[in-house]
């Protein structure tokens, strides 16, 4: 166990030769981190994960040694050795030699905070040139890293699909905590399929010795770009984790940067990389290693809820971060490989839209509601009543085949830019489903009707619901629910497989999911 006295002693200014003025506590799920000063001391905690293990005074020394050495590749600046706790003559602890050591802490520089790419980030100060001039390091590092026949069997097949079988079962019992079980059950597929279908790309990256002694924790906290770009703070303590597949210290970035809300510096770090490295088969592994990246954050900060040292406030936050952690996670392995147009198709009140918009943010689709497009035809605002008998109209049939056509027209156009898209309408007629089939057909696209059903009670729920929202679009109402019924033609003569049942009794995330692995069980 640490000793117990270790946190209030290393608290204290006074501990300290240099007398700082004050000491700073900052806890991770594996270290005390106290920032005293100009400098950092780290004390790595007595705990085993699995993939880790400190327990003994023996292997947090070889672990604060080996931080060391390995940090100093990126950051020689930084890294100023490893430094003895002891207890005193007079039974004290003290930094530095004494009669018995109790910890060992690794010795850093404080690095200038106002120059953290994190802060960097937030205060909008960096730009294009920098995260080019970051992507030049990280290629670099990668050209020199150490490889060889004992780090390639790191990029093994066998060893991917362990580290994803671990973080699966070290996050069982998170499931309702951290991670809904529908998300766990999704990723876990997603990744399988990934690893079974792209067996040939792995092998190709062993063969060409893309596996390298990595960084392994690359992400925005851990650099710094003070008079030179510092990256610090890599993976000491498990080599399965820093020996890697360069493409994974690329995404752990990529996917860092998306999470605080930077796609656009995101994709400028991959884009860059891929200038410098030549490696354009790093495009193909993001989202695996995107995925994977996010879910260990997921994990990782998930563990926190298990630290009797956390508080009760800091769970709660810890709780939240995970959670959208694993959301991210989710979204990566959602990512089709090519766009898709995705149709809803059902009656009223079945849970199309909420569906659509839901589908709509997993996979940053374009969103065109047909309630809405109608309106727009007629220079109507969205939130105007027109409460029309049925068929009439602006419901009229003719009025229905106009609005389909500009949604097809538009659908088309966004497409072909590369962007999936979502038609959020009834689709009662079959002749407009098939229709959708030849759009995407037409762009080249993936194609998926959802037909979303559910109870005639959750209907009526919904739609007095609704009815009372004015500023929803929709103008469906339960007085024209059967006739709808009545006039809703069934689905046939779409592409095979493509047409997806959709239970929307349950809750929001379990329709999302049902449709997102209706999608990964059909994607290529």
């Amino acid at each position: 166990m640490t000793d117990p006295r270790l946190v209030t002693a290393m608290s204290r200014p006074d501990f300290y030769p240099h007398r700082p003025a004050s000491v700073e506590l900052i806890q991770t799920h594996i270290s005390y981190v106290f920032i005293a000063g100009d400098l950092v001391y780290k004390v790595k905690k007595a705990v085993d994960f699995g993939f880790l293990d400190f327990t003994t005074l023996a292997k947090r020394r070889e672990n604060c040694l080996k931080e060391v050495s390995l940090n100093r590749r990126l950051a020689p600046e930084a890294y100023l050795g490893v430094e003895e706790i002891s207890e005193g003559a007079n039974g004290a602890l003290v930094l530095g030699a004494g009669r018995k050591v109790v910890e060992y802490a690794v010795k850093m520089i404080k690095l200038p905070e106002d120059r953290m790419l994190v802060n960097l980030l937030s205060e909008k100060k960096i730009g294009p040139e920098q995260m080019g001039a970051i992507a030049r390091k990280v290629s670099d590092f990668h050209s020199h890293a150490g490889t060889g026949a004992d780090i390639d069997r790191f990029g093994s097949l066998e060893t991917i699909k362990k580290n994803h079988d671990e973080n699966f079962e070290q996050t069982r019992s998170f499931i309702g905590r951290t991670i809904a079980r529908e998300q766990y059950d999704f990723i876990r597929a997603y990744i399988y399929k990934f690893l079974r279908s792209k067996k040939d790309l792995l092998d190709k990256r062993v063969a060409g010795r893309h596996i390298r002694d990595c960084h392994g924790d690359l992400h925005a906290e851990h650099v710094c770009l003070a008079d030179s770009i510092i990256i610090y703070d890599c993976i000491e303590f498990n080599d399965r984790f820093r020996y890697s597949d360069t493409a994974a210290d690329v995404a752990f970035l990529a996917m860092d940067l998306d999470f605080r809300g930077y796609p656009e510096f995101s994709r400028e770090f991959v884009d860059a990389y891929l200038k410098h490295s030549g490696d354009s088969d790093v495009r193909k592994l993001l989202p695996l290693y995107q995925c994977y990246y996010a879910y260990v954050r997921g994990k990782v900060i998930g563990f926190r809820l298990n630290d009797p040292d956390i508080g009760a406030a800091e769970k709660k936050s810890a709780r939240l971060t995970a959670r959208r952690y694993f959301d991210l996670a989710a979204k990566y392995a959602a990512i089709p490989e090519k766009p898709v147009l995705i149709i809803t198709t059902g009656l009223m009140g079945s849970g199309k839209s909420v569906l659509a918009r839901n589908l709509g943010a997993v996979l940053n689709a374009r969103v065109i509601r047909t309630d809405v497009l109608r309106k727009e035809i007629l220079d109507i605002r969205p939130e105007e009543r027109r409460l029309e008998k049925f068929g009439e109209g602006i419901y009229s049939e003719e009025m229905s085949a106009r609005t389909y056509g500009k949604a097809f027209e538009k659908a088309q156009s966004i497409l072909a830019g590369g962007r999936s898209v979502i038609i959020d309408a009834s689709f009662k007629r079959n002749d407009a489903r098939l229709r959708a089939a030849d759009v995407a057909r037409e762009t080249g696209s993936g194609f998926f009707a959802f037909q979303c059903e559910c109870t005639s009670a959750t209907v009526h729920e919904r739609l007095d619901r609704r009815i009372k929202n004015s500023r929803d679009a929709s103008d469906g109402r339960w007085e024209l629910f059967e006739q709808q019924k009545r006039d809703y033609e069934k689905v046939s003569g779409l592409p095979g497989g493509r047409h997806i049942l959709i239970d929307t009794c349950g809750t929001q995330s379990q329709s999302l999911y049902q449709a997102l692995s209706g999608m990964l069980l059909l994607n290529s």
